[in-house]
């Protein structure tokens, strides 16, 4: 069942973080799907602008519609990821998301709230919610690249004037994360002291948390001894997680660690067996693999087993609107 990401988060908040996990193809939504379902977890479907241009986006949201119908017991919302104005406003027309998020993140910020403020009128008509950036994430995802040097911390302060201007229904705030592989250096970690300031001054209110795969040692080590070339690759601390639901991040975004997945089960595979050309073959590794991941990532967040008390509080909220 599709629902809004407003329903999870106010289920969510301060108990559990939603995973937000991006998906590009068949065999990670089949994972997806059963990794949750396995785990009794509720879950956001990220698409993000590559994803949509990978193939034709509806393709993408015709197998979401399909696995929907598949997996019904499944609670779910469909999340437009690091959008602009106009894929923003393209999903907001289709009507299939749940969210979009607008990353103006990039502009000053009266060029933000600007931007923000526009597509939060767009979407509010839709009954579409909007998530927004204020800071700058540093490291490299799809179409974003930021130097270190140029990511900057959010300000608590700047955090509440931007909610009060815009209207948008979340902000993914930056308290350390980057994206991509290469995360961390030495000891850093999450600013949680920028969190809890954020919540005191925004009680209530869902953050998200962006660049937060944990690029397993594992699986670096493996896909390195598959033929690979992954040097240094680090990523967050998969206990911080649910210190940082407590404190109102109520989605946490995982990108990376999905790709990791896919290129050991593939890089394995085809060392192991240089004559196969099936690609259904590993294709069935990975949905198994992927599955299991899933499962130990929602424990990690603490959204494991949430998904028959959100069934019966979704269902009293239906109740109350008639």
């Amino acid at each position: 069942m599709i629902v809004s990401t407003k329903e999870l988060f106010a289920h969510a908040y301060g108990r559990y973080a939603v995973g937000a996990y991006n998906i590009n193809n068949l065999e990670q939504l089949m994972g997806l799907f059963r990794g949750n379902l396995d785990s009794q977890a509720p879950f956001i479907i990220q698409i993000s602008k590559g994803a949509r241009e990978y193939t034709d986006k509806r393709l993408l949201e015709a197998m979401i519609k399909e696995a929907d119908r598949i997996f019904s017991d499944a609670i779910f919302a469909v999340h437009l990821d690091h959008g602009d104005e106009a894929s923003c406003l393209d999903c907001i027309k289709s009507g299939f998301y749940s969210s979009v998020m607008i990353d103006a993140s990039d502009q000053e910020f009266k060029n933000n709230v600007a931007i923000t403020s526009r597509v939060v009128k767009a979407a509010h008509k839709k009954g579409i919610a909007v998530e927004a950036e204020l800071g700058r994430l540093g490291g490299v995802e799809e179409h974003i690249s930021v130097k270190e040097s140029d990511s900057r911390l959010t300000d608590p302060n700047d955090a509440k004037k931007f909610v009060a201007l815009t209207g948008c229904d979340s902000l993914a705030c930056a308290i350390g994360t980057s994206h991509g592989a290469y995360k961390f250096n030495g000891s850093q970690s999450l600013h949680f002291e920028v969190i809890t300031e954020i919540q005191k001054i925004l009680p209530g209110y869902p953050l998200v948390m962006h660049g937060s795969s944990s690029v397993p040692a594992e699986e670096v080590s493996r896909i390195n001894a598959a033929g690979g070339e992954l040097v240094g690759a680090k990523g967050v601390d998969e206990k911080q997680f649910k210190q940082a639901a407590k404190l109102g991040v109520t989605k946490i975004n995982i990108d990376t660690d999905g790709r990791l997945v896919w290129t050991r089960v593939h890089r394995e595979y085809f060392k192991n067996y240089p004559k196969e050309f099936d690609l259904r073959k590993p294709g069935k590794i990975f949905m198994t693999e992927y599955a299991k991941y899933i499962v130990h990532k929602n424990s990690m967040l603490g959204s494991a087993g949430w998904l028959k008390s959100l069934k019966q509080y979704l269902g009293k909220r239906k109740t109350k609107t008639i």
